[in-house]
């Protein structure tokens, strides 16, 4: 099935002035935000720096594999640089914030476009036990450290570049975009021509009733995959389409799978019934608890995790008997309440912890 690779083949050598921005581009964004830029692009306040400029330190950095979430975001770079379409593209105010007292995992990166608009995009969950950690804080707080970061980095770019804005973001940078604009102030607001959600988590508040994201809500596009599980979680807009992917299953969460013809994604009628299953399963798994149990089950399943001295999902991955003996140990030592909270809970955390695509540390 052709995919973002073969977009920049079909319509690398077509400059935006020629074939205007279209959501391809701001899949292709998305990834590229995933890309580890520092030391390449310089931060808040800092120059901007051209696409194929970028791409030329980032490979001259020598760790290209060590940077990137998955290999295709080097290769994806790389192809982008070369191309027409991109080569005029720039990028400015890389940010990348790792809290672990806040638990907190944020970046963000600026795209300026040839026509002086930019598209400000949102990286998603790393690899980092702390940025799951956020991702699932999202069940019973309205607002996490991240979605605060973005609502700020949002207003800041608005008042450093004054053309048109887009937002975007793949996974839970999906969910930082349509936080960030729908927050926004409503001078920042006029000023969104789209906001691109790929496959982001809902929201556990109520964002989705807010003045703010009714005024952005016609300008918001919502694409999930026909077995998506991420961007079912949590309370979402029922207004999305859905792509067809070349991925089984919770695979489907990563962008390399989505299928995509000329100017737009190959797109079906709606998602799957396994994708419609699971999100009422996580809808009546977080009907029946409260704000507390709900923290309760997450805090408990990370203090286990956590003892095994991981910092992301490879650590983890690289030596699974002593992770899990570490697991099991550290279960013994949760009190009777998190021992509680975490079997009644237990039975939706499958289905949880398949949302994931394939990641791994960058």
């Amino acid at each position: 099935m052709t995919n973002l690779f073969d977009y920049l083949d079909w319509r690398g050598d077509l400059p935006f002035s020629a074939a205007p921005f279209s959501p391809p581009d701001s899949l292709l964004l998305s990834c590229l935000s995933y890309v580890r830029f520092g030391g390449v692009v310089e931060g808040e306040g800092g120059e901007s720096v051209s696409l194929p400029r970028a791409a030329e330190l980032f490979a001259a950095s020598g760790e290209e594999d060590e940077r990137v979430r998955v290999p295709e975001d080097a290769a994806l770079l790389k192809k982008a640089a070369a191309s027409e379409r991109y080569a005029s593209v720039r990028l400015a105010h890389y940010v990348s914030r790792l809290d672990y007292a806040q638990e907190k995992q944020f970046s963000a990166v600026i795209f300026i476009l040839p026509d002086a608009s930019v598209c400000v995009a949102f990286r998603g969950t790393d690899s980092t036990l702390i940025g799951w950690k956020e991702d699932f804080n999202m069940s019973f707080l309205e607002r996490v450290p991240a979605q605060e970061d973005a609502l700020r980095y949002l207003v800041t770019a608005a008042s450093r570049f004054p053309g048109p804005l887009r937002v975007c973001g793949h996974s839970k940078g999906g969910n930082l975009a349509v936080y960030a604009a729908s927050c926004a102030p409503y001078a920042v607001q006029d000023r969104i021509l789209a906001v691109y959600n790929h496959d982001g988590p809902g929201f556990s508040g109520g964002l989705l009733r807010s003045p703010g994201h009714q005024r952005v809500k016609d300008r918001t596009f919502t694409f999930v995959p026909e077995s998506s599980i991420v961007g079912m979680l949590l309370e979402h807009d029922d207004d999305y389409a859905v792509v067809r992917s070349s991925a089984a299953g919770p695979l489907q969460h990563d962008p390399y799978s989505w299928g995509i013809l000329g100017a737009d994604f190959l797109r079906l009628s709606s998602v799957s019934r396994s994708s419609r299953l699971v999100d009422r399963k996580i809808r009546d798994w977080l009907s029946r608890l409260d704000a507390d149990d709900r923290r309760g089950f997450i805090d408990a399943l990370y203090e286990m995790v956590s003892s095994t001295n991981a910092v992301s999902l490879s650590d983890l991955a690289s030596s699974p008997l002593r992770s899990i003996r570490s697991i099991l140990q550290a279960s013994t030592r949760l009190s009777l309440e998190q021992k509680a909270r975490l079997l009644y809970a237990l039975p939706i955390a499958p289905a949880l912890l398949a949302g994931r695509g394939r990641e791994r540390e960058g």
